[in-house]
Parts: structure tokens; C-alpha cells; sequence
């Protein structure tokens, strides 16, 4: 009996579902479990909790061009390992953070870092998986988000139960822990290209005569990428998904919290049923996207978030719509990144994929850094989180399905 060499690929998927659920799975959704005990401690408004989710986005835009371009011309692994480093540090000092102010510098900080995580694992996960097998790759990688939302939502109320009021430090440190021991796992055994090791993508027929081989972005034709039509299409349609999910998952806690008056624990729990649901979306998704083509696949999957935030939006205090659109929201939430990741690699290639990923990225990454801070403002002028739901599943549907419908077919290869 022949015994089959599991591909290094496999690993290097693994370790990408690890660094995303640090960077982002803790980094960032980790806050919207913390954010009702931190916003009693420290005695803020929803516009302040709004803004420090804000500042957290505009560290990841400002990262998030130059770490796809990093990537590219120093290699994925080097800016990944660094990435974590900063968002284990800065997630350190949210929890040390005496005032408003220093938690919004340490927030800034950490989506700095996980920018410089996320689009370089994104954009390695493409180059080690063959085009018949990138949105399913890419779609595994995702699940380190809803890793994110099963382990806070398990994690942080037995955190938080602490007599001072100050559990939600704990959760900052323990966050900052974990993903400190993801770097070091990153650091030993990432590699940045199959050729580096003499193998070809997973997936991809095997190649005798190819061996290690590096490129660098100084080789590349930068302006293939960024004077692209349809990559600047791609990059609207993100910034829809960018804008939308981020109110919903900044805010969905506190609206069961604080608007339907369901205990923490409960809450967590929901939170983390989310968080399984969600587990199987990018991989279930991106498949799909393999077999019917990205256009199809981002059209559906917009069409059901925007239902599931407006379901939110309209239904008043129901805990009912409330589980209804937890659910919704669950099956397609990761899947909108895992299919760009995949459509850029489609598009420009494996080298100048990380550098198209992180373009788009960063039109992305202005719609998500200014929707908190705008919700946020309208639910302390409405004393409801209903209308930025309605706005959020208006985009959805109107800039994210309407804006998919319209792209073109694209030869994926």
C-alpha cells in the first residue's frame, strides 16, 4: 500500500487559521465580547466605544496597502511574524490601559498589526493552493475569525467575573498571551512559496524541474495591478462588505445586552453559536465560489447578510430576530474575504495577488474604520442600534450585491 506525503501546504493552511484568529478572530472580534464590561468600567459612550473600534480600523488602513506590498517584496512569512508581535504587544497595553485615550492608542495599534497578519496570510494561502483549489483554501483560512467568536464567547464570561469590575484586563492579556505563542509557531514553520521548498501549489500537477526560486516586487509589473478596472470594481464591492459586517459585529453583543436585556453569559452563548455556524462559511463558500464562479457566490452571500442586518434593523426588541439573524449572519461571514483573497490571486497571480489583495483591502478598510464611529453617533442620537443595522443592511444589499451582479466573468487559473 502507498502511503500519500501529506502536502506542507496543509501546515502552512493551519498556521494561516491561526494567525487570523489571533490578528482578527481576538484583536477584533474579541472587542465586541469585552465591549459591555470595559464600557461600564471605563464609564464611555456608544460613540466612544464606536470611535475606539475606529481607531482600531484605522490602523488596519493605514497598514494594510503597505503589508500587501511588504509581503510581495520581503516575503509573507517576516511581516506576518512582526504583525503578531504588535498586536499581542498593543492587545497587552488595551488591558493595561488606564483612560479612553490609551485604549484607543492601543487599539490603533493592534489593528496595525493585524493588518500586517491578514492580507500577507491571505495572499500566502493563494500562492501555496492551486487556482481548482483556492477559495476552498482560503475559505479554511477565514475560520480563524469564527475561532475568534467560539473562544471569546466560551472564554470571556468566566473572565469577567471578577468583583473589581476590571475582568475584561484579564481578557486583554490573556488574548495577548495566545497570540504571542501563534508568532512563535509562525516564525518556525511558515514558508513563503512551495518553490521554496522544490514543491509546486497544492493541487497544481508536479513539476520535476522546478526548484527553488525567489522574486521579489521589484520584478513585477506594479501597474497591471493598480490601474486595473476590475480590481477597483472588486474593491467597491469590499468596501460594501467592509462598512456592513463591521457595524453588526461591533454592535450585535451590545444590542442583546443592553437593548434586549440579555445577561453577559447568555449573550457569550449566542455569540459563540455564531461562531461555530460561521466556522464552515468561508470553507462552504469558497468551494461554492471554485464551482459557480466569485461573481455568483458574493452576489448570494451579500444578499444574506443584508437580510440578516436588517432582519436586526426592523424587527424592534425581538430576541427572536435577534437568533434569526445571528444565523444568517453565521453561514456567509467569513466567506466575503476568503473569495476576494481567491478572486485577486485569480486575477494577478499568486505574486502580485498579495499586492492587488492588499489594495483592495485598503478601500475596504475605509469603509470598516468609519462605520463604527458613524453607527455608533446614531445609536446615541436614536438610543437604538436598530437604524445602523438598517443602514448597514442597505449597503449590504444595494453597494455589495448590486455592485457583485455587475462584475465581470474572469478566467480563473
Amino acid at each position: 500500500m502507498i502511503r500519500r506525503r501529506t502536502h506542507y501546504g496543509h501546515l502552512i493552511l493551519a498556521l494561516a487559521v491561526l494567525a487570523v484568529f489571533g490578528s482578527l478572530g481576538l484583536g477584533r472580534f474579541g472587542y465586541s465580547m469585552v465591549l459591555p464590561a470595559m464600557q461600564n468600567d471605563l464609564g464611555l459612550s456608544n460613540a466612544q466605544t464606536g470611535a475606539m473600534q475606529s481607531a482600531n480600523l484605522l490602523g488596519y488602513l493605514l497598514v494594510v496597502a503597505f503589508a500587501g506590498a511588504a509581503g510581495a517584496q520581503y516575503g509573507a512569512r517576516r511581516i506576518i511574524v512582526a504583525g503578531l508581535a504588535v498586536v499581542a504587544l498593543s492587545m497587552a497595553l488595551t488591558g493595561l490601559a488606564p483612560s479612553y485615550r490609551a485604549a484607543c492608542g492601543a487599539r490603533f495599534l493592534t489593528g496595525a498589526g493585524a493588518a500586517a497578519v491578514n492580507v500577507p496570510t491571505l495572499a500566502l494561502v493563494a500562492a501555496w493552493f492551486a487556482a481548482r483549489r483556492r477559495g476552498l483554501a482560503s475559505g479554511i483560512a477565514v475560520a480563524g475569525s469564527s475561532l475568534g467568536l467560539v473562544v471569546t464567547g466560551a472564554l470571556v464570561p468566566a473572565l469577567l467575573q471578577s468583583p473589581t469590575g476590571d475582568g475584561w484586563r484579564t481578557c486583554w492579556l490573556v488574548f495577548a498571551g495566545l497570540t504571542a505563542a501563534i508568532g512563535v509557531l509562525a516564525a518556525w514553520r511558515l514558508r513563503d512559496r512551495p518553490e521554496d521548498l522544490g514543491l509546486t501549489p497544492s493541487g497544481a500537477p508536479p513539476d520535476p524541474e522546478r526548484g527553488p526560486t525567489v522574486a521579489r516586487a521589484s520584478s513585477l509589473a506594479w501597474g497591471a495591478v493598480y490601474a486595473s478596472p476590475h480590481l477597483w470594481h472588486l474593491a467597491a464591492v469590499y468596501l460594501a462588505f467592509g462598512f456592513s459586517y463591521i457595524i453588526y459585529s461591533t454592535f450585535f453583543v451590545q444590542h442583546l445586552v443592553r437593548d434586549l436585556a440579555l445577561p453577559t453569559a447568555a449573550a457569550g452563548r449566542l455569540w459563540l453559536r455564531i461562531g461555530v455556524v460561521s466556522m464552515v462559511s468561508g470553507l462552504a463558500w469558497g468551494a461554492l465560489s471554485d464551482r459557480w464562479g466569485r461573481r455568483l457566490a458574493l452576489v448570494l452571500i451579500f444578499t444574506v447578510q443584508g437580510t440578516a442586518y436588517l432582519l436586526v434593523g426592523l424587527a424592534g426588541h425581538s430576541l427572536t430576530a435577534a437568533y434569526g439573524s445571528g444565523l444568517l449572519f453565521g453561514v456567509t461571514a467569513w466567506s466575503i474575504p476568503a473569495i476576494m483573497a481567491a478572486a485577486t490571486g485569480d486575477r494577478f497571480g499568486p505574486r502580485l495577488g498579495s499586492a492587488a489583495l492588499g489594495l483592495v483591502t485598503v478601500v475596504f478598510g475605509v469603509g470598516q474604520a468609519l462605520a463604527p464611529y458613524v453607527s455608533g453617533r446614531l445609536a446615541d442620537a436614536t438610543h437604538s442600534f436598530a437604524p445602523a443595522f438598517t443602514l448597514a443592511g442597505l449597503v449590504a444589499l444595494g453597494l455589495g450585491a448590486g455592485g457583485s451582479l455587475l462584475l465581470p466573468r474572469v478566467k480563473e487559473g
